[in-house]
């Protein structure tokens, strides 16, 4: 019998994992990037004996990794070189007095180590947390075991006897908002932006994602913060090399321009794709982990289209970036691996970002990630390495980014801003003098070199009308043949949830709709 001839489009994860997946199902597949790389999202640059990611850097939901690679015969410790943060993060307040650094708490995982950081800040709220956590905890499992491994053709897992006994619990954490839920429990604003915070991650604000997203307090303060030595970089590696033992073609500078269909033969079915030089690249199947929106509405004909453009005027994209990648001469001990930085006007700043009158918020809630605290292989000796991402508008006429400051100026002037305000929050006074390599990315930058719906930097936000059964199909209602992986469809933004979107698609071509992950190895 002969293979079925596949074609992923895209390089990231999602498009890598999935090709290694149906691969070892026995197709015969070819990933198509458009760029000089593979990573999407997940990318990297190199400058000076610099080395640094370009998007994701917190390693989370480590079984969600060491399940994808059991599926295709090996596993994450086997691939991957993974260390364990203490402190998990560090956190800087805004200052009380202008010119003097910021209060600061480290952040170490484990149940004992967060209960006790937060009764130091706030009598009793230990106890709450544990309660909190508990709850967390459950979130978390009902989550993977009912709602994230779950391509929604039917609607039976949601009709599951022990699912429904569960309602009771569950409504209230689907109809209340991340930050009502958290402010009800806790006083203290660093202990409310530490659970809230995470709503970043998910593309969504605390006062608009739902509080059944409190679940991804379990992932940081119960369990633990990992990061794969060499940065995540290595784990894009890691899934390409699974993806080619198992046969599969890579192509590089293979930038896809539409996706062939016929009618011929009955209902309208995927057959190929056809690239920008003019190539014609036949196929049986087309799985797009490309941008959902760019797939949608500049691959396929607006008759064919099952997500057009007027469907995306209703949803709401997760927020947009400016990045920072900053090479330092000399040490950063004021800065942990992971440092987070949280304005007072808490709300106003998430308004910024999310609301009617959008602006890049100054001063801006600022996340930092010093990968050189934990690996020495990603600066020069006597060096540090920043990646600096402050959540803005996703708007690309904010501007492009640049090297040394050639970005437009209105981008350059935010970023010496921030670099101003983690100066002086961490008090490392003479911060800006010690940079010795500079670039900028934005959203401008992420629909350029991405197709980035509006710049965004995850997908498709995780607000409550956007998630589980209400999120994208994986699959296209108009066009056989054609299936989707990544973060704007099922079951959303991460990494993690990429290396499920890819399980999802050999799922569906399974037929199985079963609501939880795939026995182990995936090969039958």
């Amino acid at each position: 019998m002969t293979a079925e001839r596949t074609v992923v489009i895209g390089g990231g994860i999602a498009g890598l994992a999935t090709a290694a997946l149906l691969a070892a199902e026995g197709h015969d597949v070819t990933v198509l990037e458009a760029r000089e790389d593979v990573g999407g999202r997940a990318g990297s640059w190199e400058s000076d004996g610099f080395r640094f990611d370009t998007g994701p850097s917190w390693y989370l939901m480590p079984e969600v990794f060491d399940h994808f690679f059991r599926l295709v015969g090996t596993t994450a410790d086997a691939e991957l070189d993974l260390v364990k943060l203490d402190p998990a993060y560090r956190v800087y307040r805004e200052p009380q007095v202008s010119g003097t650094p910021g209060e600061s708490v480290d952040v170490r995982s484990g149940r004992e180590e967060a209960t006790a950081l937060f009764e130091s800040i706030e009598s009793g709220a230990g106890k709450t947390l544990a309660t909190y956590l508990d709850s967390a905890g459950n979130a978390y499992d009902l989550a993977v075991s009912r709602f994230l491994y779950d391509t929604y053709e039917t609607t039976a897992g949601l009709r599951d006897p022990a699912l429904l006994k569960r309602l009771p619990q569950l409504l209230p954490l689907l109809t209340t908002t991340l930050a009502r839920f958290v402010d009800q429990r806790f006083r203290e604003p660093m202990l409310r932006q530490i659970l809230e915070y995470p709503a970043v991650f998910l593309g969504g604000s605390p006062y608009a994602v739902p509080s059944l997203y409190h679940l991804m307090s379990h992932l940081d303060l119960d369990d633990r913060v990992l990061y794969p030595r060499g940065g995540f970089t290595e784990v894009i590696r890691a899934v390409e090399r699974v993806a080619r033992r198992q046969g599969v073609t890579i192509r590089t500078d293979a930038e896809v321009s539409a996706i062939l269909t016929s009618a011929d033969t009955g209902p309208v079915r995927a057959t190929g794709v056809r690239l920008h030089s003019g190539e014609v690249i036949d196929a049986d199947l087309v799985v797009s982990a490309a941008d959902l929106h760019h797939t949608e509405t500049a691959l396929l004909p607006r008759e064919l289209q099952t997500y057009p453009e007027e469907w995306w005027t209703r949803k709401q994209p997760s927020p947009g970036a400016l990045l920072l990648l900053l090479g330092v001469e000399g040490e950063l001990p004021e800065l942990a691996h992971h440092t987070l930085m949280f304005v007072d006007q808490w709300k106003a700043n998430f308004e910024a970002i999310f609301g009617a009158n959008a602006h890049i918020p100054d001063p801006a809630s600022i996340y930092i990630c010093r990968p050189s605290a934990t690996d020495e292989t990603v600066a020069p000796a006597g060096h540090e390495n920043l990646f600096v991402l402050v959540p803005i508008p996703a708007d690309p006429s904010l501007g492009r980014g640049g090297v040394d400051g050639d970005g437009d100026p209105r981008i350059e002037a935010a970023a010496d801003h921030v670099i101003a305000q983690i100066a002086e929050w961490a008090g490392i006074t003479d911060l800006a003098d010690r940079i010795v390599v500079r670039r900028t990315i934005t959203p401008g930058d992420f629909l350029h070199d991405l197709h980035a719906w509006r710049g965004n930097s995850l997908g498709l936000a995780h607000t409550l009308n956007q998630s589980a059964v209400f999120r994208p199909r994986n699959a296209s209602k108009k066009v056989r043949g054609l299936v989707y992986a990544g973060s704007s469809t099922l079951p959303g933004i991460g990494l993690p949830m990429c290396l499920i979107s890819a399980e999802l698609v050999l799922k569906r071509l399974r037929g199985d709709r079963s609501p939880g992950p795939l026995p182990e190895p995936a090969r039958v």
